[in-house]
């Protein structure tokens, strides 16, 4: 399944790829035509495995929150919040590498209650202060268990966010969301009643993998 944020720009680089493709039909040096279909071919199977959107198993129960993209656990921390609520709390990170799933799923049942685009720079998406100075999304859920707030942060690469929501919208765990185009990083940022339930390194997977709980 190809997810529906990627059918315009798999549009374009399939264009692009039959432009290729013609060229090296025409064109009367072995080297060159080979190579070109080589490029051609394996641009086109990037894009498409890039863009792809697989089903995903939610899973049941409440007061938890699920990981909102594939990746990799970056970082784990305590920080001090000054954005959707205030105070000590925690911050997940998650690495999202070019070949990762780039579909991203809502961590928690809520409404949307805090929503803003940043302009910023493209700062490698490990870099420790990509969340503060990097272009991003900050979305703040209200959830009967509390505020939840969560990023999307563009990289080096990545240079496009993608986002289907609007300020009050009522919002089901595991739901599609967007993406962001070609790899960067997703923070979710809770208060310190939510215990922490992965740890640096851990493979996460969008929609699936419970990075929170709590005690209910």
């Amino acid at each position: 399944m190809i997810t529906k944020y990627g059918y315009n720009t798999l549009g374009i680089i399939a264009i692009l790829c039959f432009v290729l493709v013609v060229i090296a039909v025409y064109s009367n040096a072995g080297i060159v035509k080979y190579s070109l279909y080589l490029i051609s071919l394996l641009f086109l199977v990037f894009s498409i495995n890039f863009f792809r959107d697989p089903d995903r198993i939610i899973p049941d129960g409440n007061g938890i929150i699920v990981s909102p993209a594939d990746g990799k656990v970056l970082i784990v921390k305590e920080i001090v919040s000054n954005k959707f609520f205030t105070g000590k709390a925690w911050q997940i990170s998650i690495f999202m590498s070019p070949l990762n799933v780039h579909v991203n799923r809502i961590p928690i049942n809520g409404k949307i209650d805090y929503l803003k685009y940043i302009k910023g720079e493209y700062l490698v998406a490990y870099h420790d202060k990509a969340d503060e100075r990097n272009e991003r999304s900050e979305i703040g859920i209200s959830s009967e268990y509390g505020p939840v707030f969560f990023t999307q942060v563009a990289g080096f690469i990545a240079r496009r966010i993608v986002y289907e929501l609007n300020i009050g919208q009522q919002v089901t765990m595991g739901d599609r969301f967007g993406m962001i185009k070609f790899g960067s990083r997703v923070d979710v940022i809770v208060p310190q009643n939510w215990n922490i339930l992965v740890s640096e390194g851990d493979i996460v997977k969008a929609g699936e993998t419970i990075l929170y709980g709590i005690d209910k």
